[in-house]
């Protein structure tokens, strides 16, 4: 079974807006990856930005200088 480790989750209203994230993350280097939304948190389109706790400022500031459509942004063990 898979270590579960504290991640930086960010939920989104549209499944346009996970992959603007997507898009956005790798184009900065942000790290991280698409996941399914974990039943813990509820979100419109059923996809989730995961990324290491570590990346969570470096997130947040790619969320607001892109503008991008954002339904929140978690810290959870996943």
């Amino acid at each position: 079974m898979r270590e579960r480790t504290e991640k930086c989750v960010v939920t989104f209203r549209t499944t346009a807006g996970a992959m603007a994230m997507e898009c956005a993350c790798k184009a900065a280097g942000v790290p991280g990856r698409l996941i399914p939304v974990p039943r813990s948190i509820t979100a419109g389109c059923g996809m989730c930005w995961a990324a290491p706790p570590a990346a969570r400022e470096a997130v947040e500031e790619l969320v607001m200088k892109q503008r991008l459509d954002v339904d929140g942004i978690y810290a959870i063990i996943l």
